[in-house]
């Protein structure tokens, strides 16, 4: 079973992506900031990241920054899933590390699901 770990701020869209994972057999941890996520990294070893940009104190760059430095952590890979989207901003988090960068009001939930499963069996 594949681990995610969601750092969502939104508990609505945080809650809603992990019940569709959980329903596709994924274990799944949630965080609602980057210091959550990085408590959560020093228990549980996702398989993928999904992360959203705008976060409370330390915004989704600087965590992905964070990881992506870690020697640890480098390996996980990160799906951007947030409201922006301007070409700088993709650009910014692919040049950081990210493996895809997702417009929430792109996709629904199921495409997002198939996007993961997608990118899990490339790593």
């Amino acid at each position: 079973m594949s681990k995610i770990l969601v750092i969502e701020d939104d508990p609505a869209i945080r809650k809603a992506v992990a019940e569709g994972l959980r329903q596709d057999d994924f274990e799944v941890e949630t965080g609602g900031d980057a210091e959550q996520g990085m408590e959560i990294l020093g228990r549980f070893e996702p398989n993928l990241i999904l992360l959203d940009l705008i976060l409370p104190g330390k915004n989704g760059f600087e965590f992905l920054k964070e990881i992506k430095a870690s020697v640890k952590l480098s390996k996980i890979p990160v799906i951007i899933l947030s409201n922006l989207g301007d070409q700088e901003e993709v650009q910014q988090a692919l040049k950081l590390g990210a493996e895809d960068f997702l417009i929430k009001a792109d996709y629904n939930l199921s495409e997002v699901v198939e996007i993961i499963k997608k990118h899990l069996s490339k790593s």
